[in-house]
This record gives C-alpha cells, structure tokens and sequence, in this order.
C-alpha cells in the first residue's frame, strides 16, 4: 500500500505541504492560510466563521504550557524529585479532572486506570509522563533536555470558549502546585 504525503506541520517551525522542499516553511504556511481564505471568501465566510463552525462542531480546544526554570545541582534534583513523586504517587485528579490513563514513557507503559490495564506505549523510552484526564483533557509532564527547566504541558475541550478558559485556568493552577 503506497500514502501520498500531504501536510507536516510542527507547532514551533512552520508547517510543510507537498514533497517539493524538505523544510518547513512560513511562506507555504501563508501560501496554505491565503488559500483557506479565498475558499471561504466564494462561500462568503470569512476565516473567522469558519472557525466558530469548526469550534461548534468539534469543541473549543484551548492549551497552555507551564516552563519552570530550576536551576543547579538543587534544581536538577527537584525536577527528578517532581518525575520521581508522579510515578509514584500517581495523580488520581488534576483541576477537577479525573485520570483515566497514564502514558509513562520512561517504563514504556500505558495503564488505563478506568479498566486497571497496562499496555505499552510502542515509542521509545524517555522521561516523560502524559496524563489522560476526563472530557478530553490532558497533561504531560517532562524535564527539558537541554535547559535547566521542567515543562508542562496542558490541553481541554469545552462547549463553549468560557468553558474551555475556566477549565484551562482550574487545570493550569493544579499543574502549577505540583511545582510548588
């Protein structure tokens, strides 16, 4: 069976369409997003309502990204202790939300807390947690490879966009407690 490649898109360096370059590039993501437009322009919409049509239909999306800088010998000993307390004192709830899985990278398993199962993950190993919570919700977890800083990562599905925004804010203030 052969795929054709269509899109790549990375969330820091652009995104590629075709086959004809092997980088991203912002000229092609602009050549993308003026496209979009004037399709929606012959349906008299503009980007925007399409959006909300997208937003009506799949659920308002909202994440945000928590980076704490720890530095020194002491810092990098926080950072394993906060990877350290997670594993083993796994979260049963974040902001309200409940875990209903935990992808731990490090040991290369998936355990589905709803049916008590573990499966691998199929990736290679490395220190990363990733948290699936409720109402399509979730959170990862994971020091940076190159600075002296903890990231988190945090994602939610409203009905509506104040939905999705209280539910980031309740979610973001309980990752930011674990840091504390």
């Amino acid at each position: 069976k052969s795929f054709e490649y269509l899109f790549g898109y990375e969330e820091s360096y652009g995104c590629l369409i075709g086959t004809h370059a092997r980088d991203k590039d912002a000229i092609v993501a602009v050549m993308a997003l003026c496209e979009a437009a004037a399709y929606y322009m012959v349906k008299n919409m503009t980007l925007c309502d399409q959006m909300e049509n997208l937003y009506q239909k799949y659920g308002y999306y909202k994440e945000d990204l928590i980076s704490a800088t720890l530095k020194g010998s002491e810092g990098a000993n926080r950072i394993e202790s906060i990877m350290t307390s997670l594993r083993s004192n796994p979260p049963e709830h974040f902001g309200g939300l409940k875990v209903i899985a935990i992808r731990d990278y490090k040991s290369g398993i998936r355990t589905d807390l709803t049916i008590n199962e573990e499966t691998s993950t199929g990736l290679p190993n490395s220190n990363v947690l990733y948290y699936e919570l409720e109402n399509s919700a979730w959170c990862c977890v994971r020091p940076s490879g190159t600075e002296p800083k903890v990231k988190i990562y945090l994602g939610v599905k409203g009905d509506s966009l104040s939905k999705a925004d209280d539910s980031l804010k309740n979610l973001r203030e309980a990752l930011v407690n674990i840091l504390k």
